[in-house]
This record gives structure tokens, C-alpha cells and sequence, in this order.
């Protein structure tokens, strides 16, 4: 066995892809349906940290990790998480940060009542609420207080948020997983009632394409610009108009007369709308296939056009072409004039079938391009958040605290997700590469923190683990508990939502995915996303609002 530590300790590359491998190896053992996942690397990473203080991975690594990982995290996140305080999406934000903020209370409550150390309690917090990113966040406070902390005790501050981590982490995931079972009986929930209305409203969001024949006597004569400023927000496109025997592509100074036929895209609800404005659904749907009339998907791989609006690159002027579809992740919808383009978008254009090849090079329409990733942004956006990590931030008792590591590269990409395009500079990346980017720097994360802490936590356990397990394990139920009663009760959501807001919560793909086997509807993803960017960040503060908090109280 010595062999095997000492050919570790002395091949920190070696050691980072065994713990990788073998993390990913274990974490895809299901029992009962449950599986670990991307976690067990943590586990791995500190059985292999407690063999032997020497093996242990250089902290640039789980560093570089993190901030990639929180990075890719917040470019993804950031049109959502500003989308997500409009309306109803606001209250709910405040809702499961005020849970959130109640969670951290009952820590410094907990924290003066039981004694436990302060890094370990926060790392309870983090562990409990299966947030990385925090975590990251409480060991970066706690460095800035290295001057205050004994010397011979600095190492076992930096490790104990990570050792308290692991043990409050299972119970934060199986925790969270037994009370919606549990409360999905005390309810008697029937999912397949929830289904059922959840099809009803998604059936709205199925995208048609309906003809109409042009009878309204409020909008013949009127330019198809003219009316649709009569409805202010139509939400469908207009493609197709014929006109006598003639097929032309719908542009916005094209007049509508009567008798003309003309094809709407868009939700049921939006068609009904066209309906009201056109006049009566045709029986017989337009086909433009005699009139060199046709569309295509097309990917989103320029960087020319990323980043602008749909608007702005005047496609009805300049190619005679109209966008209908854009399909983005694994969503269809109909994009509007203000709709920004992303790298890895295809979008559905209608055209005639000799403007394609312009069309095509125009928008790149290139997997190869799509796949790869400007790292000029990156590193700027990096270098931004990095910086802005640093800044250190007045607290009220006249101590301050950073984002560091975690918090700055998050909040910077939050915002450069929202702002799309600075000039030429594309800050979104397309999807698959923002998945590789964040899973790499998460497993590097893992692998890299739990070598560092691994050799406490045996020594730790076995000093009061039982009692740090058993105060996680009520911090986890406590605010998974709170936000059941709280959303189901008060805000009326469906459980397939609360359940979906409750992951989002904890920041946790296990429960989600619980979730959604329950469920078997889309219901929690859609809460998830709802709530994760902003409890995401609601956590990174409070943990390190924690450690300030207690140390300073030192």
C-alpha cells in the first residue's frame, strides 16, 4: 500500500485523474434509484487525502477549477436570474432567500448554544444545503482572517468547513429526497392530476403553424407592420403570404389585401390572437413548394451575429427571409424582434431556396464553430471576476468580506450572460462547451479540495462527527421542511414545483432529478431555474457573512 501513496504523493497529475476516475466510477452506482453523481468525487478525493498527509493536489488546481465552474455556471444562468425577478419570479426569489437567510440564523444560533467551532459550523451550513460553491467561498473568508487565527491552528481552520462539508453533505441530499416523500403522502399528492393540468398549459407552448385567410376589414390595405402594432406583443411570426397565385416571404412593408392567405407560427394562445386579426383559419394550409418558397434549420456558430438582436440584422430587408422557430438547449420557441442570438441557437428561416447559401454564411451554421470556444472572453471575463472577487466589502460591524474566488467570477458572468455582446466581444459560449467548462472545473474542484481536507476528517469523526452529522441533518431539514410548507401552503404552487423550488434551493441535480421521476413532468425543472441562480448567490454571501461574523467575534 505505501508504494501506491507514495508513487500519489509524488504524481499530483496522476493522483487528480485517479480520484476523477474512480469518483465518476462510484458515482454512478445506483442503490434504490439514488446515485451520487459528480459528488462522489469529493469522497473519493478525501478517503484518498486521509491515507497520507502528502497526498494532497495543489490548491492552483481546485482554485482554477472553482473559478471556471462558477463562471460557466453564471454566463448560463444570467438572462434567467434578471428574467427571473419579474413578476411572480421576484416573490418566489425573496421567499427562498428569506428561507435561505432563516437557515443561516439557526446556524449562528446553533453555533452559540452548541459551541461548535466556527468553520466547522459553516461548513455544516454549505453541507447542509449542498452548495460548492459556498463552501469554496467560507474557506476563502477564512483565509482573510489568517492574522487572527493561531498559526499552529491556521491548516485545521482551512480544512474543517471541508471536513464538516462532507459529513453534513449525504444527509443534505437523502435529507432533502426522504421529506418529499414524506410529504408527498401526508399531502396525497396526485401527480398524475398535476400532470394532467401541466399538459394543459404546456399544450399552450406547442409551437403550430396555422394559415389564415385575410378577411379582417381593420387590417386590409395596412402594411403587416402597421397590424401587428395593433396588438402590441403578437408573440407568433409571420412567414408565408399568397397573394392571388404568388407565395411570397411575409416582410414588414408587404400590404395585406383581401382574400390574401398568410402563415402564422406560435403557442395556440398567440394563434388565437392572429386568428382575431387575420380573420378566419383556412382548410386548405398554405404550401410554398411551387414557388421556390422554403425553410431550413440552421445553427447560430458567427460570432458576427451573436449577441444581436433579431431585429438588427434585418434579414426581411437584406434577404428577403423571416425567422420562425429558434430552438435553444432542448426548447422551441418563437423568437420575437428583441430576441438576442446565441452560439449554438438553429434557427428555423423561410426564404426562397437561392438566398440559402447567403443565409448559411451569414449565421455560420457550422457544429464545428459552435464547438469551439473563445477563450479571449473567457480569460477577460475571468480576469473581471477574479477581480472582483478581491474587492474587499463593508459589513455593518465595521468588518468586511470578499466574493473571492467563487463569488467575484459568478456575480461578473451573471451580468455578462445578461449583456450578451460588448462590441465584438461574444461573452456567451455555446451550450456544449459552457456543460464541458463547468464540469470540468467542478471535478477539479472536488478532486482538489477533498485531497486537502481528507486527512482531518477521520480524526474528526471520530471526535464528534455523530454530533456534527445530527446538527447538518436539522439545518437540511429545517429549511427543506420550511420551504414545503411555505410554497405548497401559501404560495399554492403544485408539489411538482415545490419540489423543483426545493432543489433549486439546495443547489442539488439528485433531487431535482428525484423530482422528476416523481413528477414525470417539466414542472420542476422549470422552479429549479426559477430559484437556483439567486439562492446560489444568496448562499455564497451568507457563508461568508458567517465566518466574518464568528471569527470576528473571536
Amino acid at each position: 500500500m505505501q508504494p501506491i501513496i507514495n508513487l500519489l504523493a509524488d504524481n499530483p497529475l496522476l493522483l487528480l485523474f485517479v480520484v476523477i476516475g474512480l469518483g465518476y466510477l462510484i458515482g454512478s452506482i445506483r442503490i434504490l434509484g439514488f446515485s451520487l453523481g459528480v459528488a462522489a468525487v469529493l469522497f473519493v478525493g478525501i478517503a484518498f487525502g486521509a491515507l497520507d498527509k502528502r497526498v494532497t493536489l495543489p490548491e492552483p488546481i481546485y482554485i482554477t477549477g472553482l473559478a471556471l465552474f462558477v463562471y460557466a455556471i453564471g454566463l448560463q444562468s444570467g438572462p434567467g436570474y434578471f428574467a427571473s425577478f419579474k413578476k411572480r419570479g421576484f416573490r418566489i426569489n425573496v421567499v427562498a432567500s428569506m428561507i435561505i437567510l432563516a437557515g443561516a440564523l439557526l446556524c449562528l444560533g446553533l453555533w452559540k448554544l452548541l459551541g461548535i467551532p466556527a468553520p466547522n459550523m459553516v461548513g455544516l451550513f454549505c453541507g447542509a444545503l449542498t452548495n460548492t460553491p459556498a463552501l469554496a467561498a467560507s474557506v476563502e473568508a477564512v483565509k482573510s482572517f489568517a492574522g487572527k487565527i493561531p498559526p499552529d491552528l491556521y491548516d485545521a481552520y482551512l480544512s474543517a468547513p471541508v471536513v464538516s462539508y462532507g459529513l453534513a453533505y449525504p444527509f443534505g441530499v437523502l435529507g432533502v429526497i426522504l421529506w418529499f416523500f414524506v410529504f408527498t403522502k401526508i399531502f396525497k399528492i396526485d401527480f398524475a392530476k398535476e400532470e394532467e393540468q401541466r399538459r394543459d398549459e404546456a399544450g399552450a407552448q406547442i409551437i403550430h403553424s396555422h394559415t389564415f385567410n385575410v378577411l379582417n376589414p381593420a387590417v386590409v390595405g395596412k402594411k403587416v407592420q402597421d397590424a401587428l402594432a395593433l396588438l402590441g406583443q403578437p408573440g407568433f411570426a409571420l412567414s408565408r403570404i399568397r397573394k392571388g397565385d404568388t407565395v411570397h416571404v411575409v416582410t414588414p412593408d408587404i400590404l395585406l389585401d383581401l382574400n390574401d392567405q398568410i402563415v402564422a407560427v406560435g403557442t395556440s394562445d398567440a394563434l388565437e390572437r392572429a386568428r382575431l386579426l387575420f380573420g378566419e383559419e383556412s382548410a386548405v394550409p398554405l404550401s410554398g413548394d411551387n414557388d421556390a418558397i422554403d425553410y431550413q434549420r440552421i445553427f447560430v456558430s458567427s460570432p458576427k451575429v451573436a449577441g444581436k438582436k433579431v431585429h438588427e440584422l434585418q434579414l426581411e430587408r437584406e434577404f428577403g427571409a423571416t425567422i420562425t422557430r429558434l430552438r435553444r438547449g432542448d426548447v422551441d420557441f418563437v423568437p420575437s424582434p428583441d430576441t438576442i442570438l446565441e452560439l449554438g441557437d438553429r434557427i428555423r428561416v423561410v426564404t426562397r431556396e437561392d438566398n440559402f447559401n447567403r443565409i448559411r454564411s451569414l449565421f455560420g451554421d457550422s457544429v464545428k464553430g459552435i464547438s469551439e470556444t473563445d477563450f479571449l472572453s473567457i480569460s477577460l471575463g475571468l480576469v473581471m471576476g477574479v477581480i472582483a472577487g478581491m474587492i474587499p466589502l463593508p459589513l455593518p460591524n465595521g468588518a468586511t468580506f470578499k466574493l473571492g474566488f467563487a463569488g467575484g467570477p459568478l456575480v461578473v458572468a451573471l451580468i455578462l450572460g445578461k449583456i450578451e455582446r460588448t462590441g465584438k466581444i461574444v461573452w456567451s459560449i455555446p451550450f456544449g462547451a459552457s456543460l464541458v467548462l463547468r464540469q470540468l472545473g467542478l471535478v477539479f474542484f472536488l478532486a482538489g479540495i477533498g485531497t486537502r481536507a481528507g486527512f482531518g476528517f477521520g480524526a474528526t469523526f471520530r471526535a464528534g462527527g455523530w454530533e456534527l452529522i445530527a446538527v447538518g441533518a436539522f439545518i437540511t431539514s429545517f429549511v427543506a421542511i420550511t420551504t414545503i410548507f411555505v410554497a405548497f401552503k401559501y404560495l399554492k404552487l403544485p408539489m411538482s414545483a415545490v419540489m423543483g423550488m426545493v432543489s433549486g434551493m439546495h443547489t442539488q441535480p439528485a433531487c431535482l432529478a428525484y423530482a422528476n421521476q416523481q413528477a414525470q413532468s417539466d414542472l420542476p425543472n422549470v422552479w429549479y431555474a426559477t430559484v437556483y441562480p439567486a439562492s446560489m448567490i444568496t448562499k455564497i454571501i451568507l457563508a461568508q457573512l458567517l465566518v466574518s461574523l464568528m471569527l470576528t467575534a473571536m
